[in-house]
């Protein structure tokens, strides 16, 4: 699946069926930059997941809503409830793990 860019007007109708990752992230931040190729390489590699990405600085009553302080800050979600939340740079690997334990 490719990656999606959103805007606020969408984001709860992304979440509300199966399985997706956002990713809150700015384009100055360096660990988000590192972070992009894993998630890219993610979503070519997994068909059961969707990815959005969230730019803060460009939707921030978005960060606000699910307090995100940091960045980058991955929200997991399964039909609309949220399952987990991670912040910093993963690994496709650590990735792969984090969002295969928390969906058992």
């Amino acid at each position: 699946m490719s990656l999606i860019n959103i805007k606020e007007q969408n984001y709860d109708e992304l979440v509300k069926e199966g399985l997706v990752l956002v990713d809150f992230y700015a384009d100055w931040c360096g660990p988000c930059k590192i972070l992009a190729p894993a998630l890219e390489a993610l979503s070519n590699t997994r068909d059961d997941l969707k990815i959005i990405k969230v730019n803060v600085d460009e939707q921030e009553d978005l960060a606000r809503r699910f307090s995100v302080m940091s960045v980058p800050t991955l929200l997991l979600y399964k039909d609309n409830n949220l399952l987990a939340k991670r912040t910093g740079f993963h690994t496709l690997d650590m990735l792969n793990e984090w969002i295969s334990d928390t969906v058992k």
